[in-house]
């Protein structure tokens, strides 16, 4: 997970919170460390900040969207619908306005890497997985596998 946010308490808050909780976790200030962190390891969530210096979190979104479809969960002291609306319409996929709740943040990460990575998100799905034969039958995905390859 890649959280990007210009004010270090948050940063710091949300990495010590997130990483308790079971996740690996690495942050930044701004898009181009961003860019940087990007470019050493793709991450399989994003927490975008949206009031960023220099690049703010549409441009980053605009940005993310047309390198891939990881998910992004944008963050913003700008609660207002017209915000949150701009926000998912550029590309991102869940808004959450500050202050919030670190419950509610961390139940919106993993409906969004469940809905992302349904064969991959934890002990839930690892545990869900059964094995007969050359199949394998995830109950979490609601999927068959044949040898790893999905059976219609």
């Amino acid at each position: 997970m890649l959280v990007v946010d210009d004010d270090p308490a948050l940063r710091e808050l949300l990495c010590d919170y997130l990483a308790a909780n079971g996740f690996a976790v690495r942050a930044v200030a701004d898009g181009s460390a961003m860019r940087i962190a990007l470019a050493e390891r793709f991450p399989d969530i994003i927490v975008l900040d949206l009031m960023l210096p220099g690049e703010d979190g549409l441009a980053l979104t605009r940005l993310l969207r047309a390198q891939s479809n990881v998910p992004i969960l944008m963050l913003s002291a700008r609660g207002e619908e017209i915000d949150r609306v701009i926000g998912l319409e550029v590309g991102a996929d869940d808004y959450l306005a500050k202050p919030f709740g670190p419950r509610e943040l961390l139940a919106r990460l993993r409906a969004l890497l469940r809905r992302a990575h349904p064969a991959a998100t934890g002990v839930e799905s690892a545990m869900s997985l059964q094995h007969f034969g050359p199949y394998a039958l995830d109950l979490a995905g609601r999927r068959l596998l044949r040898d790893g390859v999905e059976v219609r």
